[in-house]
């Protein structure tokens, strides 16, 4: 398997983990927190929250795609 194969291989991984794990986390948090609060805030921290994963996963692809020293790209 080539370096390169194998960088997408594994940030593929990490990129279902990231979201998968996220996704749970946000919501536990989010039902706890946001119980009481009104609709505006609540749809205010889920947007937040829901772009907040965009970051760390644009790193994730920004890693895997990135070229291999001495090669072109």
């Amino acid at each position: 398997m080539t370096r390169s194969r194998r960088r997408k291989l594994i940030g593929t991984v990490l990129l279902v983990t990231l979201v998968s794990v996220y996704a749970l986390i946000a919501m536990a948090v989010g039902s706890v927190a946001m119980a009481d609060k009104g609709r505006a805030v609540q749809l205010v921290f889920f947007t937040i929250v829901g772009l907040g994963w965009v970051l760390p996963a644009a790193l994730i692809v920004w890693w895997m795609e990135r070229p291999r020293p001495g090669e072109g790209g």
